[in-house]
């Protein structure tokens, strides 16, 4: 499994929700570009990370967090699944399903496959991201339980290739 970790801009302040960037036109495309597409393509999950607000992490909101007890319960359950589901096949997790397993435990209904239609002609996505796209869609799926990769299940998929947008620090040129 890859992890990385960058900055969006040399100041590190592109898209913050209290500062602003100070980088002249063209630096953030630039730094961007550092990091290949085919490098990024290899990443199953793009975040951004925003600074978190002090009554989040105090929990000073109505909203009680989800324990790391639940989570980890709901990941033991979802991994059983795909334990299950390839028994025999020589994997063990979605991320390593191939073509042929993709096509069989990754089915979209028509307006899922509709939704990624549109996904890759806006974002300009490659075939390797349409395949982790559908990975990352089937595992949420299996951390809900869900039997069948719904439309929700795969926007939030889409939403994880944020630095797949060719769009990305374009209004800094």
């Amino acid at each position: 499994m890859w992890k990385m970790a960058t900055h969006q801009c040399p100041c590190g302040y592109y898209n913050h929700p209290a500062k602003d960037c100070v980088c002249a036109p063209g630096k953030v495309r630039q730094y961007l570009n550092r990091v290949s597409g085919p490098l990024l393509d290899r990443i199953d999950l793009h975040v951004e990370v925003t600074p978190v607000p002090f009554e989040a992490i105090a929990h000073t909101g109505e909203r009680i967090p989800e324990s790391s007890a639940t989570i980890r319960e709901r990941v033991v359950k979802a991994r059983a699944i795909q334990a299950a589901r390839f028994a025999g096949a020589g994997i063990t997790t979605n991320a390593q399903m191939n073509t042929r397993l993709l096509n069989r435990y990754c089915k979209l209904d028509a307006d899922s496959l509709e939704l990624l239609k549109t996904a890759m002609h806006r974002l300009h996505l490659s075939a390797r991201a349409y395949d982790r796209i559908l990975k990352v869609s089937r595992t949420i799926a299996d951390l809900q339980g869900a039997a069948a990769i719904s439309a929700a299940h795969l926007a939030e998929a889409i939403h994880y290739r944020s630095l797949d947008r060719e769009q990305w620090g374009q209004e800094y040129e």
